[in-house]
């Protein structure tokens, strides 16, 4: 029989100068990825914590735009008080865009937000803002009025969101969630049995350990130390004694919400709230989101205005900034929007700047006081 022949592989043996030159055009030719405020396709044009968004009218096609928060406790250090940070806070968090109705009738309602709760927190939001109620024989996640939830109003069992919160705590151990509950179950123990389930009682951060008189917060490395967590308000005061959650007049001040709170050049207590400068209260929460969610108006409501009741609400509160920064739809923007009102906020905190970057040395920030 015939050998068969085959061909010998061949081998390309560049010289170091060549490799040195191919991978220094490789980098010339790769596109390099946009700023905020660049135009782009796709968010993978865009930098890290960005992403790809169209803010009409603002703008005549797309743009990177911010979608992550900085992060304080790694930026500069996590040994201050709890009160001595400002956290991003979602509205309405579990109200989302296309969430499947859980009760088998369509749900005929307003949405607030457009992540899950998971994406919400892995994106830096830190404070969730959410509407209990009895349903079901549970507690259930509603858009509703009147105190009564409806199989047309209704999100979720709080338990799936309790979950969530839970799964993002485990994985993130130096890392703080607050929950603000707008809270109409009135079945006993109701919210204690929920939050048993879902697995958050082991990060519970005790009332016992809350300032009464408006004194600084605990650390937050002891509260990480301690593994306690997770902070809970309810806005019904009996809770305090009867369940431990505690009730969120007796530590915090917060501005109204819905239209009246974004008028501009105001900033004014809600009625369950004591005045902004009530110093006996060591927490300061600022909403900023109109009474009926618009996506389109969230853009252009995520700028300057933004920053200027940021700074309206520092004067009302006694020359205290907020620490909760409250908003609808918190990625739309056309630029920094939300992302960077927190940012401005964690700088005055910190540092007394501008922005939280400029906090820390060798960033290239200038403080700008």
């Amino acid at each position: 029989m015939g050998r068969s022949l085959t061909a010998a592989p061949v081998r390309v043996v560049l010289a170091p100068p060549l490799l040195l030159l191919l991978f220094f055009l490789l980098g010339v030719l790769r596109p390099a990825a946009a700023n905020v405020g660049d135009s782009c396709s796709t968010s993978a044009d865009c930098g890290a914590g960005q992403w790809c968004f169209d803010c009409e009218p603002e703008f005549s096609g797309s743009h990177c735009v911010r979608s992550a928060a900085t992060n304080p406790f790694q930026l500069i250090n996590n040994s201050l008080p709890f009160n001595k940070y400002a956290y991003l806070t979602t509205h309405n968090s579990y109200a989302i865009v296309g969430e499947p109705s859980h009760t088998g009738i369509p749900r005929v309602t307003f949405d607030n937000q457009e992540d899950t709760v998971t994406d919400q927190l892995n994106n830096g939001v830190r404070a969730l803002m959410l509407d209990t109620y009895d349903f079901k024989d549970d507690v259930w996640l509603c858009h509703s009025s009147g105190g009564k939830c409806n199989d047309f109003t209704a999100f979720e069992p709080a338990l799936d969101t309790f979950k969530e919160i839970e799964a993002f705590l485990s994985a993130n151990p130096s890392e703080i969630v607050t929950i603000i509950l707008e809270d109409y179950v009135h079945a006993p123990n109701g919210l204690t049995n929920v939050f048993n389930a879902s697995g958050l009682l082991k990060y519970w951060f005790p009332v016992s350990k809350m300032p009464q008189s408006g004194q600084d917060w605990p650390l937050v490395s002891d509260m990480i130390a301690s593994n306690q967590r997770l902070l809970v308000f309810t806005s019904i005061s009996s809770k305090q004694s009867t369940e431990g959650i505690a009730y969120q007049w007796n530590f915090m001040v917060e501005n109204n919400y819905g239209d009246d709170g974004m008028d501009a050049g105001k900033c004014s207590n809600r009625a369950e709230s004591a005045p902004l400068n009530d110093n006996t209260k060591s927490l300061v929460l600022m909403n900023y989101f109109p009474s009926v969610p618009v996506k389109l108006t969230a853009c252009l409501q995520h700028s300057q205005s933004l920053v200027d009741m940021v700074n309206t609400c520092y004067g009302a509160a006694g020359n205290r900034w907020a620490n909760f920064i409250a908003v609808d739809y918190y990625k739309r923007s056309d630029g920094g929007g939300a992302f960077q009102a927190t940012d401005l906020l964690n700088g005055r905190l910190l540092c007394g700047c501008q922005d939280i970057k400029a906090c820390s040395q060798g960033s290239g920030v200038v403080c700008s006081a």
